[in-house]
């Protein structure tokens, strides 16, 4: 894969993933030469996504199908969408950041160190995926709203492949998640999460090479938080990309 090849894969790693939740929470789909959302299927703006659009027609028509489902939403503004901020901006979307867009060759990760009593597991059935749930919950995005509502799409959606779920465990308790979905060719990392009192241990780190060695794929591909972003280049992740993020709070 050269670059650009990299960087449309992140793009449409993420647009793939949350097309899929999306259509899992019953969110009114639409995928034409205009446009590509999922609206109404979730109660956090950053699942309400607009993914593609190649008119700036589609800001006042996204607009209007998140008032009329009376959802929070946000535009993911990444390298091959054609549509200015001042455009979202002028319709009522406020800048709410960016995510540096960032890949890495599977074979050219660089192990991070141990760290003892660390184990990993597979979310296979619904049983784990509650331990996911309550996991989650102790400390990603909006906390235990957010994990309720990705547990109960990802129920919808299964176990095998494309869908990778992951707990990490400490000496026997749950502190850590990851997803992994694979899509667009390359294996796409979400949902990396540490409990709070298990933080800055290197279990994220030791989680992702984990999870990532196992993926089957050439490349992995991020959106990275803020907070992540050291922890990923240390482990050989590199930025490709800028995805900038519009939201409409209602």
């Amino acid at each position: 894969m050269d670059d650009a090849d990299v960087v449309r894969a992140i793009e449409e790693n993420a647009a793939e993933l949350l097309m899929a939740m999306g259509a899992a929470g019953g969110g009114s789909q639409r995928v034409d030469d205009l446009a590509e959302w999922t609206i109404g299927g979730s109660p956090i703006d950053y699942h309400n996504a607009v993914v593609r659009a190649s008119s700036v027609d589609v800001v006042a028509e996204s607009l209007a199908e998140l008032k009329k489902h009376g959802v929070p939403g946000n535009w993911h503004v990444g390298p091959s969408m054609p549509i200015g901020g001042a455009s979202l901006t002028a319709a009522g979307f406020v800048a709410a950041g960016s995510e540096p867009g960032m890949a890495v060759r599977i074979s050219e990760l660089i192990a991070p160190r141990a760290v003892p009593g660390l184990s990993l597991t597979r979310v296979q059935d619904d049983e784990s995926l509650t331990v996911w749930e309550a996991t989650l919950g102790q400390g990603f995005g909006e906390g235990e709203r957010e994990a309720r509502w990705v547990a109960s799409v990802y129920r919808k959606l299964g176990y095998d492949d494309p869908w990778q779920h992951y707990l990490g465990w400490l000496d026997g308790t749950p502190v850590a998640t990851a997803t992994v979905y694979l899509g667009a060719g390359v294996a796409g990392l979400y949902f990396v999460m540490t409990v709070p009192e298990a933080r800055r241990r290197g279990i994220g780190a030791a989680i992702t090479y984990d999870v990532l060695r196992a993926a089957g794929t050439e490349y992995a591909v991020l959106e990275s938080s803020p907070a992540g972003r050291p922890v990923y280049e240390a482990l050989g992740f590199r930025e490709y990309c800028t995805i900038d993020l519009y939201e409409w709070t209602g």
